[in-house]
């Protein structure tokens, strides 16, 4: 019985073609990459407000940060206010 084809076969052939990925490695990658991109923007919001606290920014600045963050994903959040940010962290 064949294998199963993965659901990305044309990226991943380009990681194993372009990289030294092997191809479960590459599947690792793209598995990662996707849930990554999969957070809602409330999940990525708690994460990285819980990843920069714990740097020891103050919320000033880590709000002002995830407000540009957010501008740079790849799939475009909404714009969010400073207010909606902390709603997103606090309730």
């Amino acid at each position: 019985m064949p294998a199963s084809p993965h659901p990305h076969d044309e990226l991943l052939a380009h990681l194993t073609r372009t990289t030294p990925l092997a191809p479960g490695e590459a599947a690792r990658v793209i598995a990662e990459v996707l849930a990554y991109f999969s957070e809602s923007t409330e999940e990525y919001v708690r994460r990285r407000h819980g990843e920069l606290q714990a740097r020891g920014l103050t919320n000033e600045r880590i709000f002002a940060r995830l407000g540009a963050e957010l501008d740079a994903r790849r799939v475009a959040a909404p714009q969010l206010s400073t207010r909606q940010l902390r709603r997103i962290v606090y309730g």
